[in-house]
């Protein structure tokens, strides 16, 4: 028997909050490590522009357990996030906050998604309710981040989505809102 999930919420979404990896840029299964590594995927800068042109707050929630597995260091990460902004801005865009889990999975944080400790601290800084929130991701981990948040989400079928799709409607979840891209997302709140 399936389930239906629907956005419980429905917004209108003040803050939207995305993963990283495999939603604004592509995805390694060995890491990103580097700006060398890091690469955007084709409209999410452009996309994320466009929603900062329409008022909506964005920033981004995403684990680097990679740091305490010590496969980087803390500057080759922010490094990464300050490119990712310095493309935003040549777009026309503002910089973006970026909110990360350091900690390994065997930590037990509250900050490392599936929990929802990411997530709240973006929408306590922003002050945006969670009603006004939604949060686009590609992993099983994202949805059940959002949902411990009681935020909107949408899939996005870029990294790891096709996956997380068929892993949450084998569970009977049906009904998930899918985007192609975070491009698509942009495009279907016709601004």
């Amino acid at each position: 028997m399936s389930q239906e999930y629907s956005n419980h919420l429905q917004g209108p979404h003040r803050l939207v909050l995305l993963d990283r990896d495999g939603v604004i840029n592509h995805d390694s299964e060995d890491y990103i490590k580097n700006i060398s590594e890091w690469s955007p995927i084709d409209g999410s800068i452009a996309a994320i522009v466009k929603l900062q042109l329409q008022n909506i707050k964005v920033a981004v929630c995403t684990n680097q357990s990679g740091l305490a597995r010590g496969l980087f260091k803390a500057t080759d990460l922010l490094s990464i996030h300050e490119e990712c902004n310095l493309m935003l801005k040549k777009a026309g865009g503002q910089s973006i906050k970026f909110f990360f889990c350091p900690h390994h999975p065997s930590d037990d944080c509250n900050c490392r998604k599936p929990k929802p400790g990411l997530l709240k601290a973006a929408m306590d800084d922003f002050a945006i309710e969670n009603r006004e929130t939604i949060f686009l991701g590609d992993s099983t981990s994202d949805w059940h981040a959002s949902k411990a948040c009681k935020v909107d989400f949408a899939l996005v079928m870029t990294g790891n989505g096709n996956r997380t799709l068929k892993e949450l409607n084998s569970t009977g979840l049906s009904g998930i809102k899918c985007h192609l891209n975070l491009a698509q997302y942009a495009d279907s709140l016709n601004f």
